[in-house]
């Protein structure tokens, strides 16, 4: 599939990222401290973004590797090191009432103080975990030892994802667009995730992979990583999307009957697999407690048009009747999207499967009842990636862009080491 200078280059070029994205946040963090706190969000940020507003959580006042971890770095570590339950993380007390009329409410009644852990899915933290083992040889703290491990399992997700998007982009860009399709990825403006504490690096490595791997034709490596997927972030169920469009697209309707043979029976199974994991998390008691976080303390469900709306039109009164962090902070959250959007229409007649997962992706973000994340949530989709790649062609796009997402790159990794809001 590579040449094996290709991959090498790759290779150097994701170190390279890492080791400049990681030493950036150090040494910015030395050079100049930001004027706390944040008003991106002016409803509740300030009180989030003080200078003590890290007291009481140690997982992200651990000084070893502290500018990676932020927000919801807390939880994937403390899952990581306790399991859900750790008592050294926040509680949410929940007014179950709110559920009476849920199927689930005899369920959610015997719950009282919830940990706010349950609202992440398991496998980032399970392969946290499962780093953290070897990493015990060096001698570091609990705390320290997870937070390195997280760092190397979403960077190395990111190297897969970018060794994914380069395949899935070759055939079209050529190698030089390619490159430039995988360069895009990093340098994003909210790129910084993919090296962080979060499951970014880890969902594009096992989302785009799986999708490279069914362009192959791969149906068991595709299967297992989408599986993989739906238990890292809810959306990465919809690769059940491409896997059926690739199935159906090779069935012959002209003769039914000789579609039912075993090979086409097992590759329905594989298509189905990521969907029923989905459904065993779903209906086991991490995910109905999931739901219930979800909706009561975060205020995010699945389609929520009502909250969205509202949401959408809170954020565009803040880039046209306000000024500083708000506005400059909404104006991003609402560009990358329509970004994202507009790449689908360039990418669906050539990449249709590719295209229907990426927009599945973008949809769900802009559609779960809050309007914040949506220029991190849309790394995740490959379509964005490719039509940039396309659009890099013409060279003056290339520098321009180059310079316009390396700015904000820098500008959002720093707000993220410094414990300010930055999506």
């Amino acid at each position: 599939m590579f040449k094996n200078k290709t991959l090498r280059n790759i290779v150097l070029l994701w170190l390279a990222w890492v080791l400049i994205v990681i030493g950036f946040q150090a040494w910015a963090g030395q050079r100049m401290l930001p004027k706390r706190p944040d008003y991106a969000r002016p409803f509740w940020t300030p009180e989030w973004t003080g200078a003590l507003s890290q007291a009481g959580k140690p997982y992200l006042l651990e000084p070893f590797m502290n500018q990676q971890v932020c927000w919801d770095s807390e939880f994937y570590l403390s899952i990581a090191v306790a399991g859900y339950d750790d008592p050294l993380v926040t509680k949410a007390n929940i007014n179950l009432n709110q559920f009476d009329d849920d199927p689930l409410n005899d369920f959610q009644r015997n719950m009282q103080d919830i940990s706010l852990s349950y609202a992440f899915f398991p496998f980032y933290p399970a392969m946290i975990w499962l780093f953290i083992w070897p990493l015990k040889l060096l001698g570091l703290n609990a705390i320290a030892t997870a937070t390195l491990a997280a760092v190397i399992v979403s960077a190395l997700g990111t190297l897969l994802g970018m060794i994914a998007l380069y395949h899935l982009a070759k055939d079209e860009l050529q190698e030089s667009g390619a490159w430039r399709a995988v360069f895009y990825l990093i340098i994003f403006p909210s790129g910084f995730f993919l090296a962080m504490v979060y499951t970014e690096g880890l969902f594009v490595g096992l989302a785009f992979a799986s999708l490279a791997l069914l362009k192959q034709r791969r149906w068991l490596g595709a299967a297992v990583l989408a599986s993989c997927a739906a238990l890292t972030r809810s959306v990465g169920v919809a690769l059940v999307v491409p896997m059926g469009i690739v199935l159906l697209r090779e069935l012959d309707y002209r003769q039914i009957k000789a579609n039912f043979t075993r090979a086409n029976l097992v590759r329905v199974g594989l298509t189905l697999l990521p969907l029923l994991t989905f459904l065993v998390w779903k209906i086991s008691y991490l995910g109905q407690t999931f739901d219930i976080i979800q909706a009561a303390w975060f205020g995010r469900g699945f389609l929520e048009l009502g909250k969205s709306w509202e949401s959408w039109k809170y954020a565009w009164d803040q880039v046209t009747n306000s000024q500083g962090p708000s506005m400059a902070y909404h104006m991003m959250e609402m560009f990358f999207p329509v970004v994202a959007l507009v790449a689908c229409g360039f990418t669906f007649r050539k990449h249709p499967e590719i295209t229907l997962f990426s927009l599945t992706v973008i949809l769900f973000a802009l559609f779960s009842g809050d309007i914040q994340g949506m220029y991190r949530y849309v790394l995740a989709a490959p379509s964005l990636f490719l039509f940039l790649g396309k659009l890099g062609r013409n060279e003056a796009f290339d520098r321009g862009w180059t310079i316009f997402s390396l700015l904000l790159l820098g500008m959002n990794a720093y707000l993220y080491a410094m414990d300010m809001w930055a999506g």
